[in-house]
């Protein structure tokens, strides 16, 4: 059974909790998150780069030079590709790159990144984060409290509060989402998921099979 340090809100720790092992204990599946991985990188592409054809390059299409007599190349337009200032050929043009892949797979990706976590040993669980007033300082002391607070660390919250994002947004490698709504690439690219106890009943109740 996969389990997690459980500690209080003000980072004092209280033991252990148990993870469902249907999302923190599955074998990782390294093609799933690859493959979520890529399609989150693919989607996040503009595609909006585009080159200038023969057609668009604002030369004259008078013929340079007369085509017989001057034992030179013949040579049309001063647009050809094949001439320095000339329009690019089968340069790239404005693209969608976005597309999907199957749901399993992105939850299977997402339950393999979350085991490899808890096999980490880098799961923590939080009972709840709460601040009075937005306070950068009080979520610092919370970090160091947690032994975290020179790790890349992702803060899973249960619901959307104000003043824990802006007590962590000036804290180098923390940021804050929903525990419901987190996708593979922060999860990946985080070292310590950083949960609140109903943020990770959310997780559990949306991927365990």
């Amino acid at each position: 059974m996969p389990t997690a340090r459980l500690y209080q809100s003000d980072g004092t720790e209280q033991g252990q909790i148990e993870l469902e092992p249907s999302v923190f204990g599955i074998e990782p599946n390294d093609h799933a998150i690859y493959e979520a991985e890529k399609l989150y990188l693919a989607n996040q592409r503009q595609g909006t780069v585009r080159t200038q054809t023969r057609s668009d390059v604002s030369y004259t299409s008078k013929k340079m030079f007369r085509q017989k007599g001057l034992g030179r190349a013949r040579m049309g337009s001063a647009r050809s590709p094949s001439r320095v200032g000339g329009g690019r050929a089968f340069g790239p043009k404005p693209r969608d790159y976005s597309y999907t892949i199957p749901k399993k797979v992105k939850r299977l990706a997402v339950k393999s990144v979350l085991s490899n976590h808890a096999q980490a040993d880098s799961v923590l669980v939080i009972d709840d984060i709460n601040f009075d007033i937005p306070k950068t300082r009080e979520m610092v002391a919370l970090l160091e409290a947690l032994s975290v607070d020179s790790r890349k660390c992702l803060v899973l919250m249960d619901r959307s509060d104000e003043t824990v994002y802006k007590s962590c947004r000036n804290i180098p490698r923390v940021s804050v989402d929903l525990a419901s709504s987190a996708h593979i690439h922060e999860l990946l690219h985080s070292d310590v998921l950083i949960f609140t106890r109903e943020g990770l009943k959310q997780v559990e109740e949306a991927l365990k099979s």
